[in-house]
């Protein structure tokens, strides 16, 4: 806690280093903007709002529950042409095909995931799963994120997600395929299913859990509040959960997420996403070394308005965090579990 060193991420295959007693240092650097309180319900300038025209000319139906829409300004097309071959090794291009879509998580723009109602994140848990099954049964990745607030660069407070399906596995997906694959070869136990193991048993790191879940700091945790939320029973993909374990989903969700808030007393900004084991032509292989999990990286480091930036030693040499995952998971435990908007004054 009081002593740098390096800590090992078996799952990226990589090193950070924790020096805890650089938080201590006094700031003097960039002091970001609290997110807005005074978010409209409904804009019909906004264009996820229901009855809302979108920067294609089409109108959003009057949705009620969750609403989902192929992005008008999509990263990756369906049909988009070969690059053609390459006259030198270094000069390597490859094709990249696919589909993103928008998902709205509700009606309302002043609402986040924290604030919504169990059932209605729920529904969302259900779209998630869909999203992915009917996507996932042509491409080999489909990569549901969630970019939240302005510091993560949202460019929309309504409550929402993307969803992009590529026709190859990113790099992320990459290599958690590879250390997984290792972890159960050599151990003959998924990575994750162990680790998840643990950490309930050790609880140094545990933030919240229940009968299906839980959720940690993990040990070679790079943001400084950054958790992963595990399942507890081995589960590949995010469309294989049963009716119980999408329902404990949704309450451990919103647990953390109400934490998260409380933290600093702000609407959090994260970039959070889910990862399980590849689809498409990978359905008919054994992807058993997998284990579906969520990542939460939230940049927030000692207030609202003080964040951590990866910049210097980081993208030169190696990530570096300020504060121990430990130190981080007892803050985080200890908060309350009523929203701060929602506390009796």
């Amino acid at each position: 806690a009081e002593h740098q060193h390096a800590r090992y991420n078996p799952l990226r295959d990589d090193w950070v280093l924790v020096s805890a007693h650089r938080v201590k240092r006094p700031w003097q650097g960039q002091l970001e903007k609290p997110p807005p309180e005074d978010v409209p319900r409904w804009d019909p300038n906004n264009p996820l709002c229901p009855g809302a025209a979108r920067a294609n000319g089409e109108v959003n139906p009057q949705y009620e529950g969750t609403f989902v829409f192929p992005n008008d300004f999509p990263a990756l097309q369906p049909d988009a042409p070969e690059p053609g071959d390459s006259d030198h090794p270094l000069f390597q291009a490859a094709a990249a095909r696919g589909v993103c879509k928008v998902m709205c998580f509700h009606p309302w723009s002043d609402l986040t995931l924290p604030l919504m109602s169990l059932a209605e994140i729920r529904a969302v848990i259900d779209t998630w799963a869909e999203l992915a099954a009917e996507l996932g049964a042509s491409y080999p990745w489909v990569q549901i994120f969630e970019n939240k607030g302005a510091m993560m660069g949202c460019s929309n407070p309504h409550p929402h997600c993307q969803v992009w399906a590529s026709s190859f596995l990113p790099n992320e997906a990459h290599l958690e395929d590879r250390t997984q694959r290792q972890h159960l070869s050599q151990h003959g136990v998924p990575m994750l299913l162990e680790y998840a193991e643990q950490e309930a048993r050790r609880k140094e790191r545990l933030v919240v859990e229940n009968t299906d879940w839980l959720v940690v700091v993990p040990y070679w945790a790079t943001w400084p509040y950054q958790t992963l939320l595990l399942p507890r029973r081995h589960v590949c993909r995010l469309q294989d959960l049963r009716k119980g374990e999408r329902d404990s989903l949704a309450s451990i969700m919103q647990r953390l997420l109400i934490k998260y808030d409380n933290l600093f007393e702000v609407s959090f900004p994260y970039s959070m996403g889910w990862h399980g084991a590849p689809t498409g032509p990978y359905l008919e292989e054994d992807c058993g070394h997998w284990q579906l999990h969520a990542h939460y990286y939230p940049p927030l480091l000692r207030s609202a308005t003080v964040r951590k930036f990866m910049v210097g030693y980081e993208m030169l040499a190696q990530a570096q965090r300020d504060l121990t995952p430990e130190q981080a998971a007892e803050r985080l435990r200890s908060l309350p579990e009523v929203h701060y908007k929602r506390r009796a004054k």
